[in-house]
């Protein structure tokens, strides 16, 4: 017997084994000038084969970190699986990070090369470019407004790069197959950098047994959809590659279960392309379910009163339909499948048509809480809806709802091969398995404060168990608000209940060694506007809308509404609306569009003073 190890399997050797069984099928889908373009497993492999061909051309070495920097497309797939194919790593930047973000994000992680999409990556690029002293390349995907214009030689263009990976590959056509037979469990495949809300964002180090554990765990065991992932779902590719959820829908569900992707052309589209993709298989953050169920009022508002009393009447029998729902585990009985058979003819077929997704078999929300309302609404109108729990740092393994044993309130249970469990002292979530990170990048303090000597993860989310069986998160610790009164309070839990409603879309509570809670408020927009509109309210701006006494007592209302809900000194006493909707760019939410507490606490100290001091 020989004494050499095997080599790993990894996501990149899956889809190697797919060209081969069957290069013909459809791997993925994307638009070009308005058309749906297929890629086939072969041609899939093909791409992944030259890039990592030149990456070995430009001196990648195992280890070494590439970079990403553009908006879901088969190209992101091809520079992450041919970078994972030389047992380099690759490194994610969401598309919106501003320059000075990309300067650290690039420098921390000492990426090598970059693959940016366009003029305005690039540009951010070569702006911090003596920033990040070990970044060699900067490939770009879509040549307009950059060939021509600039002369530097840190650049190539993405058929350049393929044109080096050929070249490589005439020259030594085993390289990359050598390279991966190298490959082994401890190899760091992946670098995910944390959102950031508190601090400078951390690289978590995703090995490559993390991510087979994740995909035994989340695909093959059917531990998000069951019966789990196949061929013959298909799935859109909206939110960024570089959150660990999407890297795990899009990325791990097609080259592990050969789930059919479709690309968004940008999430300003997603809707129109849920309606074209129609895919079975659909993961959202809150914000995005709950923009949804904001259209769905303000279709609503402006249809026919015949239509509208309707769909008013059916989304009441929804909600019944839910709260039967959340009583049986998301489980039907006579009575709800009868009237959920009947909405459907009447109803909920055109509705969910209309919202992209008649033909979801599973849909998940997760990475923030979300309010048990939103939820019910679309199981109510027969989206198999489930609440799902998990982070980076544990490769998006910790808990989930599965279908029949949903429990509302609660992200579910641990799934098989995980541990869990809530410390006794201070109800912190932990969680042990082989997903657990390898630690922080370059950062060994950071590793050492969140896994401990037993192998457990300190996750910083704060929970309890319900009915024994499932967790119900309470909110992150460094959240938690401690009235002058000495109340613990999870201000989450109240800025949920609020956003529930389609004119709300952020609060934040503000109380922390006050006397009472506070709450700034932004609205949505779109909802707001469409009914300052129907009743002839005219306006200018954000602010504008925001100021008017209509709307400031349309919101007091629904805080009133929500204040019924809660103990009273978890009661909002007063609010302030945000001037401004609140953005990325600015600093005051991360890149996952979470809250920075303590930004927009800053930014808006006047607001909220002004509020104890009347």
């Amino acid at each position: 017997m020989s004494g050499r190890t095997e080599a790993a399997a990894t996501i990149v050797t899956r889809v190697r084994e797919r060209a081969r069984r069957d290069p013909g099928a459809v791997a993925m889908r994307h638009k070009d000038l308005g058309i749906w373009q297929e890629v086939t497993w072969g041609a899939y492999w093909t791409q992944v084969e030259l890039v990592a061909h030149a990456l070995l051309a430009l001196g990648v070495e195992p280890g070494d970190r590439v970079a990403v920097h553009a908006e879901n497309r088969p190209e992101w797939l091809y520079a992450d699986l041919g970078t994972v194919a030389v047992r380099a790593v690759t490194v994610g930047l969401y598309p919106t990070n501003p320059p000075a973000e990309v300067a650290y994000l690039l420098a921390d992680s000492g990426a090598k090369i970059l693959i940016a999409e366009d003029q305005e990556q690039v540009d951010k690029a070569l702006s911090v470019l003596d920033e990040c002293p070990e970044l060699r390349r900067v490939v770009y995907l879509e040549p307009r407004g950059i060939r021509g214009r600039y002369d530097d030689d840190v650049l190539m263009s993405w058929p350049e790069l393929l044109a080096l990976g050929a070249g490589h590959r005439a020259a030594h056509p085993g390289a990359v197959a050598r390279r991966m037979e190298e490959a082994r469990p401890p190899d760091v495949m992946t670098l995910i950098y944390t959102s950031g809300t508190t601090g400078p964002p951390k690289g978590v180090m995703l090995t490559v047994a993390n991510v087979e554990f994740a995909v035994r765990v989340l695909v093959e065991g059917g531990g998000f959809a069951s019966p789990p992932p196949s061929e013959r779902d298909l799935i859109l590719s909206y939110l960024p590659l570089c959150h660990v959820a999407e890297r795990a829908f899009t990325v791990w569900f097609n080259a592990a279960a050969g789930v059919q992707v479709n690309f968004a052309e940008s999430i300003d589209t997603v809707q129109a392309n849920l309606r074209e993709v129609q895919p079975t298989i659909l993961f959202g953050v809150p914000r995005i379910w709950e923009k949804v169920l904001a259209q769905v009022d303000i279709r609503l508002e402006s249809a026919s009163p015949v239509k509208r009393a309707l769909t008013r009447f059916w989304l009441r029998v929804a909600d019944r339909i839910g709260d039967a729902l959340v009583r049986t585990g998301g489980r039907h009985t006579f009575w709800t499948r009868a009237a959920y058979g009947a909405g459907w003819l009447l109803c909920y077929r055109a509705l969910r048509e209309r919202l992209g997704m008649r033909r979801v078999r599973y849909a998940a929300s997760g990475a923030a809480p979300i309010a048990p309302a939103v939820l019910k609404f679309y199981m109510g109108i027969g989206l198999p809806m489930h609440e799902v729990y998990g982070m980076s740092e544990n490769t998006a393994i910790a808990t989930a709802n599965r279908p029949g044993r949903v429990r509302l309130g609660t992200v579910g249970e641990p799934h098989p091969g995980a541990e869990l469990k809530i410390d006794e002292a201070t109800g912190e979530i932990l969680t042990r398995h082989p997903g657990n990170f390898a630690g922080y990048w370059r950062n060994p303090r950071a590793t050492a404060d969140v896994l401990d000597e037993d192998g457990w993860l300190h996750t910083g989310d704060v929970g309890e168990w319900a009915e024994g069986t499932h967790v119900r998160i309470t909110d992150r610790m460094k959240d938690i608000i401690i009235t002058a009164g000495g109340k613990n309070i999870a201000p989450s839990e109240i800025e949920n209940a609020l956003k529930a409603s389609p004119y709300l879309k952020e609060a934040v509570v503000v109380g922390d060694q006050r006397p009472y809670l506070v709450a700034l408020i932004g609205i949505e927009p779109d909802t707001v506007g469409e009914w300052a509109r129907r009743r002839g309210l005219p306006y200018t701006t954000y602010r504008d809308l925001s100021e008017k006494p209509e709307v400031r007592e349309l919101v007091q209302g629904l805080v009133t509404e929500v204040n019924t809900r809660f103990a009273h000194v978890e009661q909002i006493k007063r609010f302030a609306f945000l001037p401004k909707e609140l953005d990325h760019e600015d600093g005051e939410l991360t890149a996952t569009q979470k809250v920075k507490r303590s930004a927009v606490a800053k930014l808006f100290e006047d607001l909220v003073e002004g509020m104890y001091a009347r």
